[in-house]
């Protein structure tokens, strides 16, 4: 499938008309890609793609998201890995600070020209979004993020982050910006096979890995 990269709306539009588009690798190790189209929003337009993979000893499936700006294969792309968060993403919580996050991202690379996100289906570290709502009930008792899933049975923070090294591999990224001060992301894209030469900076916005 012939996939033509979003762009900027302040990018130069004009390229010439013989020039290819890049074609994904749509079946690396154990991910595949379900759907891609153009994507236009408010910070520019970008060219959004499903993933479906299997992973882990349990074989669980998981699914993500791609939003893709520019060219991201010529030199290392800011590349953003962002957690599932429908009451600060959707809602506007201000228990988190994942939509500003979110957004920062976006427009960054909207700047930039070029980079990726990757939104990945992780409600709540992972605990999914009824336990995370139950995570609140407790939190509002007076403990915090960490307390409040472990007193519910669940680790701190579930998420493993081994697809988004494959996608980035899909989408044909070896060496990565990343947007994150979380070791965890770092540690799980080094493991999958992609060279993180530096970070890039990113605020801790609420006292937490991002």
């Amino acid at each position: 499938m012939a996939i033509v990269l979003g762009r900027s709306p302040r990018a130069n539009d004009a390229r010439p008309t013989n020039q290819c588009s890049p074609r994904y690798n749509v079946d690396v190790s154990s991910i595949r890609q379900i759907a891609s189209a153009d994507f236009p929003t408010r910070w520019g337009k970008f060219r959004i793609l499903g993933f479906e993979g299997t992973f882990g000893a349990d074989r669980r499936v998981e699914s993500a998201v791609a939003l893709v700006m520019g060219d991201v294969r010529s030199a290392p792309p800011l590349v953003r890995i962002h957690s599932q968060c429908l009451t600060g993403d959707v809602f506007g919580s201000l228990r988190c600070d994942c939509r500003g996050q979110l957004e920062m991202a976006l427009s960054m690379i909207t700047q930039e020209g070029a980079g990726v996100l990757i939104y990945e289906q992780q409600e709540g570290r992972g605990i999914g979004l009824m336990a995370k709502l139950q995570a609140y009930e407790l939190q509002d008792t007076g403990l915090d993020t960490v307390e409040a899933n472990e007193r519910l049975g669940f680790k701190a923070d579930h998420r493993e982050f081994a697809m988004p090294a494959e996608i980035l591999k899909a989408l044909g990224v070896s060496s990565v910006r990343l947007l994150s001060n979380n070791p965890d992301k770092v540690a799980a894209l080094e493991r999958g096979g992609i060279d993180i030469p530096t970070s890039s900076s990113w605020p801790d916005l609420q006292g937490g890995a991002a």
